[in-house]
């Protein structure tokens, strides 16, 4: 008799159980977003600089993170002039051997001032050319630097264009290796924005496989060429007036044309920071020096005004989370980094606080995977997203279904077996043909 209610108690179990998953219903995730909010505050030094500085597109760069710190009409192109050489040395130096002979074509050697006074038929080392076209800005040397490499000026065009969009670039139309006023087939001039020619300067200095000896190169102060035939030697000279003056210039390139004025694109680095510097237009005849005025001013304001801040917020908890159709019926949430990971350093103004954006579900559908993710954890400065940390469930939560319900009675079973035929622990059933047990006393 008793075995009897056992069974029975065991079929409304399972019954019971199997009638659940009818009544739970089915749902998707449901998400929350929060927003610790800081509005941009433009810094009374900023508003300064917008007011003194003399270039009429500029922008100053956080060279870490890529971040523009400061900067006016950044995204509009200008014609750049001689700045364009960067982008000609770095792609000779990712692209080309440094050993090379180039052979100086008519092309070449017909280019207008300034030059460094090459033949037709002449070669010289690739390497040589390099120094020629970055300390003495020659415009012949940079069109047979781009021939040698490209095949000729037009193919040059193509991977100077493809390479600024592969570092991030949006408004650039590079038609020469050497920042002539001209322009393309279709009636595009040369040109880019402030903004491209400081990530340009960024990649050239900081990010580049060939930074190294891109440095080297922009950092030589005099330097002495030949010929192939050893008949004709130049000396260089480094047009870069910063270099000797500010230690924490590393690297820089000037640049003038009738459209662009005078333009200027650095690299600075100095107490653990990184910034470069992209200045367009910055005045015409005769106000040559007016680029170096506008320099250090932004020198000065990079390094008085920017500093490092821990921004990781670790204060942040989630609440437990609701798993419709689970065997459990929450799960915690976690960001799952250790406490050594809990650290995002940006430099940033003193007044400038981040706005942190949490999205995470209010309710997820079994079944939830330990490690699986559900959310994100946004981190943004003015409105720029600088960061983002994924959020997950922190624990496995089984669905409710047939299946689950099959094992549960399994296991109701298993153990009413035993306890009926009184069979130890420790024996071992063993599966049959449609997945139950089967054990014999």
């Amino acid at each position: 008799m008793g075995d009897r209610i056992r069974k029975w108690i065991a079929v409304l179990l399972a019954g019971s159980i199997l009638a659940m998953i009818q009544l739970v219903p089915a749902g998707g995730a449901v998400f929350v977003r929060e927003n610790i909010e800081n509005k941009e505050i433009l810094g009374e030094k900023e508003t300064s600089l917008q007011q003194t500085l003399h270039a009429r597109a500029w922008v100053l760069m956080d060279a870490d993170s890529g971040r523009i710190l400061a900067g006016k009409d950044a995204d509009t192109a200008y014609p750049m002039a001689s700045t364009t050489k960067i982008l000609t040395c770095i792609l000779a130096l990712e692209q080309g051997n440094p050993d090379d002979w180039v052979e100086v074509s008519e092309k070449a050697a017909s280019m207008p001032d300034v030059q460094l006074n090459m033949r037709a038929g002449e070669r010289y080392r690739l390497s040589d050319l390099l120094y020629s076209l970055m300390l003495e800005s020659h415009n012949d040397s940079a069109v047979a630097v781009a021939e040698h490499i490209g095949g000729s000026v037009e193919g040059f065009a193509e991977k100077m264009n493809r390479k600024a969009r592969e570092i991030g670039c949006k408004n650039v139309c590079f038609v020469t290796p050497n920042g002539l006023d001209v322009a393309d087939e279709d009636g595009n001039e040369h040109s880019a924005s402030a903004a491209d020619m400081a990530r340009i300067m960024r990649y050239c200095a900081f990010q580049s496989p060939c930074r190294e000896t891109f440095l080297e190169i922009t950092r030589t102060a005099s330097r002495t060429i030949q010929d192939e035939s050893g008949n004709r030697s130049f000396y260089l000279a480094n047009h870069n007036a910063l270099l000797s003056q500010c230690a924490e210039v590393l690297s820089g390139k000037t640049g003038f044309t009738g459209k662009a004025g005078y333009c200027y694109v650095a690299a600075l680095k100095k107490e653990g920071k990184a910034f470069t510097v992209a200045l367009l237009g910055c005045g015409w005849p005769p106000h040559k020096t007016y680029k170096w005025a506008d320099m250090r001013k932004l020198d000065q304001y990079a390094f008085d005004t920017y500093n490092w801040y821990d921004i990781f917020d670790r204060e942040k908890t989630f609440p437990e989370v609701e798993v419709r159709r689970g065997v459990k019926g929450t799960t915690a949430l976690t960001l799952n980094l250790p406490s050594e990971k809990q650290m995002f350093l940006m430099l940033l103004r003193a007044d400038e606080k981040p706005d942190i954006r949490y999205e995470y579900p209010t309710e997820l559908e079994a079944p939830v995977h330990e490690g699986q993710e559900v959310g994100q954890a946004s981190y943004y400065i003015n409105d720029e997203q600088v960061a983002a940390y994924p959020i997950y469930a922190a624990e496995t939560v089984e669905k409710i279904d047939y299946g689950w319900c099959l094992r549960r009675c399994i296991s109701y079973f298993e153990t009413e077996f035993r306890s009926i035929w009184q069979i130890p622990a420790a024996t071992t059933f063993s599966y049959g043909t449609f997945g139950s047990k089967s054990a014999y006393p």
